[in-house]
């Protein structure tokens, strides 16, 4: 209401965002990303692939099932007794693990497609929290084995996502992986040495939900002359292929 009164008054456009555009787009702002590309979304509410055809145009491949990633970090390291958000300590405490002590369940692997399940990750660590006396290095080594895990799991399903959009007869160049979770560099290392395609993550201060993203989806917008009535109403769930 704020934007639109704001809109009315000054006689400027008013565009609504959706916010998941946004993540995929913000990469625009700093690199030269042509479309079609591939996009990884993985956030604290969101996990999907997406193929970014245009500005407003896109075409899901493939989503969690259950959990986000995000939220999957966020519930295991409750867990551990760490704070929140749990993506940046588990991330520093996995450095100090062994990431082969564990084998947690790789969910959805070797499977066609490429939709996520991380609820029974979170089911293992709960039984392993209750198994261990849970020393410190304990806690490392849980950190550690749990980014092992996810890490399978992403190259597996990007693996399945490029052959989906290959099966499209959509040529991929450019791969953009956004949100919350791109921000974990153990993460970013392995997806850089799997694919070879133009990898691109936005600097972290841009992969969590911000205001520049917000607005450099509204110039993407403005310039292709996407302009919205200020009858939009707000759409709390707003899928990118409902446009």
């Amino acid at each position: 209401m704020m934007a639109k009164a704001i809109a009315h008054v000054a006689q400027k456009p008013f565009i609504a965002v959706n916010h998941l555009e946004a993540h995929a787009l913000v990469i625009r702002l700093l690199h030269e990303v042509k479309f079609p590309f591939l996009v990884l979304l993985i956030s604290g509410g969101h996990c999907q692939f997406l193929i970014a055809q245009d500005v407003g145009k896109y075409i899901k491949l493939g989503e969690t099932l259950d959990d986000s990633l995000g939220e999957a970090f966020d519930k295991v390291a409750k867990m551990l007794g760490l704070s929140y958000p749990g993506g940046p300590l588990i991330e520093k405490l996995a450095k100090k693990g062994n990431g082969a002590r564990f084998k947690l369940p790789r969910a959805m692997i070797k499977r066609s497609g490429c939709n996520f399940s991380f609820s029974g990750i979170k089911t293992a660590v709960k039984n392993l929290v209750q198994k261990l006396e849970m020393s410190e290095q304990d806690v490392c080594d849980v950190c550690a084995s749990f980014q092992e895990c996810i890490s399978d799991i992403l190259l597996d399903r990007v693996s399945n996502a490029i052959i989906m959009a290959e099966s499209l007869n959509i040529k991929i160049n450019d791969f953009v992986i956004t949100g919350g979770v791109a921000a974990n560099n153990f993460l970013r290392e392995k997806l850089k040495k799997h694919t070879n395609l133009n990898i691109f993550f936005p600097p972290n201060n841009l992969c969590t939900d911000n205001a520049v993203m917000v607005g450099w989806a509204g110039i993407e917008m403005l310039q292709k002359n996407y302009i919205d009535s200020l009858n939009f109403a707000p759409r709390p769930k707003w899928e990118l292929e409902s446009y």
